[in-house]
């Protein structure tokens, strides 16, 4: 099964040599600069803007190859964090979806709300149709097994919309998948896929940078806070 489809149906899929060791290594010597305060390691957000490398990466051929055949040719990024998880900065997340996005100022528009304020930037809730325009791929600079904080997921949770309490609950009694990939590797998910992670048993790093890209324009004069528009789409 072609990973587009595997999202499609499960909510997900693993690509695996996505990266190269060299583009790794280059990556993990971009986010370890002093650009990337030490402070925030264990989750920088705004990592366009900090990083200059990672827009290059979002505009990528490898990023499109993985892109394209979920969202159409249509799409560009809007958001870029890393996740850093260390012995110092090592969590539990408990089950959730990805249900807000990052834009650049308040405007009120019906559907969108409740607000709120990650990092000095201005984060809303959209409609579900806005989310399942969206697909997030995570870029594993480490090996990231299931005793390094790999995210679990419940296959075909994102095919029922935004989920309360009560429906989440229900949900993660079914079994879930442990997403465990190699250095190199991407975990391609929909926001709206039900996901939680363990906090690491291993000595060292878990670091994985996380883009999201969309393919739909936001109503209401609202923008996407860290929209990059595809390089490529001014030749269609």
């Amino acid at each position: 099964m072609h990973f587009s489809e595997q999202v499609r149906e499960h909510g997900f899929a693993i690509v695996e040599d996505v990266l190269s060791p060299f583009q790794v290594d280059s990556l993990l010597a971009a986010v370890s600069s002093g650009a990337v305060p030490d402070a925030l390691r264990g989750g920088v957000r705004n990592l366009m803007e900090l990083v200059p490398e990672v827009r290059t990466l979002a505009a990528s051929e490898t990023l499109r190859a993985l892109v394209a055949p979920v969202l159409g040719e249509n799409f560009f990024v809007v958001r870029a964090i890393l996740f850093d998880k260390t012995p110092d900065a090592n969590w539990k997340v408990p089950w959730h979806q990805d249900v807000t996005i990052a834009v650049k100022e308040r405007l009120e528009c019906e559907g969108y709300g409740p607000w709120s304020t990650k990092a000095d930037v201005l984060h809303v809730q959209p409609p579900a149709d806005v989310l399942e325009k969206m697909i997030s791929v995570r870029l594993h600079l480490d090996p990231c097994p299931s005793e390094n904080g790999a995210l679990k997921v419940i296959p075909g949770s994102h095919q029922h919309g935004k989920l309360n309490v009560a429906q989440m609950e229900r949900f993660v009694e079914q079994d879930s998948f442990v997403c465990e990939v190699r250095l190199g590797g991407a975990l391609l998910m929909r926001p709206l896929l039900l996901h939680a992670s363990s906090p690491s048993t291993l000595p060292g790093h878990r670091r994985v940078i996380h883009l999201d890209f969309a393919a739909v324009s936001l109503p209401c004069n609202m923008e996407w806070f860290e929209q990059t528009d595809n390089p490529s789409l001014a030749s269609l």
